[in-house]
């Protein structure tokens, strides 16, 4: 196995998160977290989306949790936009980055943006542009790259050919979603080594969730075919409140106690990981499915890393 000396995490909390809990946390709340994230060490944090508050009411603050997060250098604040409009708005509120999606699943498309997969595509090229001649960098998510819950294929091609239009409208980097926790460890190895053959220059990163409980395994066999870019959120939180099987994102505590007995760094200590989780179980008031801030983190010993 090849494994990387460092990853590097964009933290998914405030945005993926939180979008599908239903009880709404308070702005002042969303940005006391933010903060805590920034000062555990995370240099890039997904802060909110521009969408209708009547689709996701829980980002109806968002451009208010932007305006109120104190920046620092180093430190990309990305939101995510589902179309030219929401990048416009990004480019207005002066944000670091944006992010863009569209699901490599026709059917899922249809449930999630009531668009297929061509015409939803166009619009995220839209949105692209905007950004892009705005002064700003993109993130080009492809949901659904490893499956669909909803009976159709998803092949491999489909994924290449959306990523090229990605890289040729002027995205930044690509993420491979596993929307709803389909993808196998062999088939993540298989895309990404696919992808970084067709494209060796574009950063590539994962966005995992952990639908069947994979979301781990997967992250392995993605640093084994190069990528040390990881989406990831506070206890497993998250999901999209429209695609079926989306339960929660890889866990981030989870995700750097692995790293850490592993010898791999991620510029966070996880302590400061399992408090952030802990009161992000206040915050929507319920335990959270990730394991290591139930367990402590207590300090572990490295099995067959070193002797």
């Amino acid at each position: 196995m090849r494994q990387p000396p460092a990853i590097h995490i964009r933290e998914v909390t405030p945005r993926d998160g939180l979008q599908a809990e239903p009880r709404i946390v308070a702005t002042s709340d969303k940005v006391a977290l933010t903060e805590m994230l920034v000062d555990a060490g995370f240099t890039h944090v997904n802060v909110t989306s521009f969408v209708s508050p009547t689709a996701v009411p829980q980002m109806a603050d968002g451009a208010e949790v932007l305006q109120r997060v104190r920046r620092r250098p180093g430190v990309v604040l990305d939101v995510s936009v589902p179309n030219a409009k929401g990048a416009a708005r990004a480019v207005e509120a002066g944000v670091d980055a944006v992010s863009v999606f569209v699901s490599a699943s026709d059917e899922a498309s249809r449930k999630n943006v009531r668009r297929g997969r061509e015409e939803a595509l166009a619009g995220v090229l839209e949105a692209v542009s905007v950004a892009v001649d705005g002064g700003l960098p993109v993130i080009g998510t492809i949901a659904n790259a490893f499956g669909s819950p909803y009976g159709d294929t998803v092949s491999l091609d489909v994924v290449l050919q959306i990523a090229g239009r990605l890289v040729d409208q002027g995205v930044s980097s690509v993420t491979l979603g596993d929307t709803s926790g389909e993808a196998v460890p062999p088939q993540i190895l298989k895309w990404v080594s696919a992808l970084t053959a067709e494209y060796p220059e574009l950063p590539v990163a994962l966005h995992l969730h952990d639908s069947r409980g994979s979301a781990l395994a997967n992250t392995v066999a993605a640093m084994d075919a190069g990528v040390t870019r990881f989406d990831s959120a506070m206890g497993g939180l998250g999901g999209s409140p429209y695609t079926k099987d989306a339960s929660g994102n890889l866990c981030t505590e989870d995700l750097i106690s692995l790293c850490e007995r592993s010898g791999i760094a991620t510029g966070v200590r996880l302590q400061d990981a399992v408090r952030i989780s802990r009161f992000c179980a206040e915050l929507v008031g319920r335990e959270l499915p990730g394991r290591t801030a139930r367990l402590g983190a207590e300090p572990q010993p490295s099995a067959g890393v070193s002797s």
